[in-house]
């Protein structure tokens, strides 16, 4: 069924208010004597955390400071669970405990009772109340994760009354988390969940049935979330990394236990690292597509030194919608597919047909990425066409966003057909077809782009054309303007070689000619979204064209040395 615009926002708007209805009514009244129930006596095993600690952080937080999303909150001497906090993202951060890693690195018994007082603060102060951020399905999820991967931290030396505290407020966390799993929206947050209450059914006494119920439950959403191709369904490149972070030590535990493992987990962890590694440039970087932020280099080799998986990363992610063309030290990597439901879109990105190039162990031509701690008016704008190495016409996105509190950031139409066709010729040409419509109810036009890899790896040829829907030149009275942006990564210095050319030279001296007759080049601010630090400021190529006059330009990228 083809739904016309004011027709898609209103079944929208009503699918929105079906599924708060439907999770309303079955939830029922969340009360704290509703998941009352038993504590145990004891945790039967801490699961082991892949994550890498700072010692420097354990001292900052031990002093009051807690660094945090990119800000740095002093206490002051005050419980930081009962002061206006800086941000959403420093008060998920905070509730979820994922700092608790840091905390390993405490080495004298004053460092643990200090530790201890900060957590039977968030007992005292949010642990017998639901409600507000720290009771957040995600936030819940995270925080069962690190109270049971660091309970021998949190726990050295304790005296009963808080080892009793700390087990009642862990029971009374998985019994509610257990009741509104199903009603969390579908994407990462969701399958989390199901790895936290798996995770804590086997670190926690629990029947051999609810053990077997919670492996199935986890089964039933991997399989779901985790594509046949290896990607998440997010089709974020980080997604993947995240959960195995996670997945990796649940699938230990398991194993060091001897429960059964559930039946999709090994499975699908095997699947992810050839996805991780597509994803994964030849410096070591992921791709920076659908909400990815820089990842740190210790990150990455943490959940690489278990991978059994080995060989050359795939050329098509087909059921993410992603293709990679490789030649010599040359990696192209661009993204072909659109969000895979009007749930997993609230965080996708309208980056279709963008690309990433890097040579050897340098990033040239990058899209912009997601902030990792900026507030919302930044990670929107980081979602943005223009955010990515793509075309935008008429500065619109391929994409539109629900600007309404009530549907919340998604997709409510752009792109909806991608056509993608590879012609190889094995050792000597990579090359890329693709088209989506995302401009073609706005202005009546369909983006075509071509990408070639040649000579050896030393030349990348690429092609824009913006055509009627039947393929045809634009009309004469079209008055659309379109910009072909190349986010270039901040460690690349660029001058201009003549009108028409501009040199990237990276930081070992490497560089590549970028040359473009067609159209207004130009060299332009830009904002780089996804470094570790923040957002930074950085640079990018423009080529602005007229439609009516100019619908295809052609670019290409030429290895000088």
């Amino acid at each position: 069924m083809v739904f016309s615009g004011k027709q898609r926002l209103l079944y929208l708007y009503l699918r929105e208010g079906w599924r708060r209805f439907s999770r309303r009514i079955s939830l029922g009244r969340l009360t704290a004597m509703r998941f009352a129930g038993s504590t145990p006596d004891r945790l039967i095993v801490a699961p082991t955390d892949l994550r890498a600690i700072d010692p420097f952080v354990a001292e900052e937080i031990l002093e009051g400071r807690f660094p945090l999303a990119g800000r740095v909150l002093d206490t002051e001497g005050e419980s930081p669970f009962e002061i206006d906090l800086p941000s959403h993202e420093f008060a998920a951060r905070l509730h979820s405990f994922g700092w608790l890693r840091h905390m390993r690195a405490i080495r004298d018994d004053a460092g643990y009772m200090r530790l201890r007082q900060i957590v039977d603060d968030w007992i005292g102060s949010h642990g017998r109340t639901i409600g507000d951020i720290s009771w957040e399905a995600d936030v819940i999820a995270q925080r069962i994760i690190a109270w049971l991967s660091h309970s021998p931290v949190v726990l050295r030396n304790a005296e009963h009354g808080f080892y009793r505290r700390f087990l009642k407020s862990l029971a009374f966390q998985v019994r509610y988390l257990r009741h509104i799993a199903d009603t969390v929206c579908d994407g990462e947050a969701r399958l989390r969940v199901r790895m936290a209450l798996a995770m804590a059914s086997v670190s926690m006494p629990a029947s051999a049935s609810a053990i077997r119920k919670a492996s199935r439950n986890l089964d039933l959403e991997l399989d779901r979330q985790i594509l046949p191709d290896g990607a998440h369904s997010s089709r974020s490149p980080r997604a993947g990394l995240e959960l195995l972070l996670d997945l990796l030590p649940l699938r230990q535990t398991y194993v060091n236990l001897g429960h059964d493992v559930p039946s999709r987990l090994i499975p699908c962890i095997d699947r992810m690292y050839p996805a991780l590694r597509f994803f994964r440039h030849q410096g070591g970087e992921l791709a920076l597509f659908n909400g990815a932020t820089s990842v740190l280099a210790h990150e990455l080799a943490s959940v690489l030194r278990y991978d059994e998986t080995a060989g050359e990363p795939f050329h098509s992610l087909p059921h993410a919608h992603y293709e990679r063309l490789s030649l010599g030290e040359t990696v192209v990597i661009m993204d072909t597919g659109r969000p895979l439901s009007i749930d997993l879109s609230r965080s996708a990105h309208a980056g279709c047909l963008s690309f990433e190039m890097s040579s050897g162990r340098n990033r040239f031509v990058i899209n912009s990425g997601a902030p990792k701690f900026a507030g919302e008016r930044f990670r929107q704008m980081a979602r943005a066409t223009a955010a990515h190495s793509t075309v935008t016409v008429n500065d619109t996105s391929s994409c539109r966003f629900s600007q309404s509190r009530f549907l919340g950031p998604i997709m409510t139409s752009g792109v909806s057909t991608v056509l993608v066709q590879r012609r190889d010729e094995s050792g000597s040409i990579e090359s890329l077809w693709t088209s989506h419509d995302g401009y073609l109810a706005s202005f009546g036009l369909l983006h075509e782009r071509d990408i070639s890899i040649l000579n050896g790896g030393r030349l990348l040829r690429g092609r824009d054309r913006l055509s009627r829907g039947d393929g045809g030149d634009p009309d004469a009275a079209n008055a659309a303007s379109a910009v072909a942006r190349f986010h270039i990564h901040p460690a690349i210095a660029m001058r201009w070689a003549s009108d028409s050319e501009i040199y990237l030279v990276a930081p070992d001296g490497e560089a590549w000619l970028f040359a473009c007759r067609d159209g207004d080049l130009a060299i332009e601010e830009d904002i780089f979204f996804g470094d570790p630090s923040g957002v930074r400021a950085s640079s990018q190529i423009t080529v602005t064209f007229a439609v009516a006059a100019q619908p295809e330009i052609q670019w290409t990228l030429t290895r000088e040395s």
